[in-house]
């Protein structure tokens, strides 16, 4: 599940391991540079005002949001409302996959 060797993408999971932010999870709205992307959570950061972070103070996960990505590619936008049910859905499927055993490979704390 954790991929932090590969190439950002958009619609992509991330968790934020440096600033302020650090512990949380937030989804990949645009590519600003090859160093740099811009996050969104829908709830602290809209996508209205996305944050620029860093690639190498993220932590990259092999799982991209449809709907998220979908949405961004035919408006050019997405709500914060899908923003916020992304991650939620993402952030469920994590519990239910250490509830079942089979550990969770992140390091952070997940708020």
């Amino acid at each position: 599940m954790n991929d932090s060797d590969s190439t950002p993408r958009i619609g992509q999971i991330v968790l934020i391991n440096k600033g302020r932010d650090a512990g949380q999870f937030a989804i990949i709205i645009n590519k600003a540079d090859e160093k740099f992307v811009l996050i969104a959570d829908g709830d602290r950061r809209k996508f209205d005002r996305p944050k620029k972070k860093n690639i190498q103070h993220l932590t990259l996960y092999d799982y991209v949001s449809s709907e998220v990505r979908d949405s961004l590619a035919e408006a050019g936008r997405v709500t914060n409302g899908k923003l916020r049910w992304a991650l939620t859905n993402f952030v469920e499927e994590i519990l239910d996959v250490v509830e079942k055993g089979d550990g969770f490979n992140g390091e952070g704390r997940c708020n």
